[in-house]
């Protein structure tokens, strides 16, 4: 269990953060945050609520299907692996941004998305030098 000492209403601005973060929209990090809340309560520990926004985010935006394929075995297989991939990347994103903003440790962050905590260590030394070249990041002179 996470021992961080927020409850729902004050981990707030830490999930709009990483809303704003993980989708660059006010008006999506706003309808994800919504939609979070709207499904825990106010007793509602800190995991579950990272959880409800791992799961919001994943529902929404981690299972577009951007993939044509020829046959219909094929089209399933692709769209599977896609859905996959974007949800493992979200993950990646995800972990690093629990970490650097929420100030989560590799252990709580494991609890958070069901990885092992060495899954999270690698997504975190490969998220942030993700996060590093992206153009958001770099600073502008």
């Amino acid at each position: 269990m996470l021992h961080i000492k927020k409850n729902p209403v004050e981990l707030l601005d830490d999930i709009y953060t990483i809303a704003y973060w993980m989708t660059r929209s006010e008006s999506a990090s706003r309808d994800l945050v919504s939609r979070t809340y709207v499904n825990v309560d106010n007793h509602a520990s800190v995991t579950e609520v990272l959880k409800a926004f791992r799961a919001c985010y994943v529902d929404s935006y981690g299972t577009e299907d951007t993939c044509m394929a020829v046959t219909e075995e094929d089209e399933i297989s692709s769209r599977s692996m896609i859905r996959n991939l974007k949800d493992k990347a979200a993950d990646i994103k995800f972990s690093v941004l629990l970490s650097e903003i929420a100030g989560l440790r590799h252990r709580q962050i494991s609890e958070v998305i069901d990885k092992p905590v060495e899954t999270v260590r690698n997504w975190l030394y490969w998220g942030r030098k993700l996060f590093a070249r992206d153009c958001v990041l770099k600073a502008t002179a």
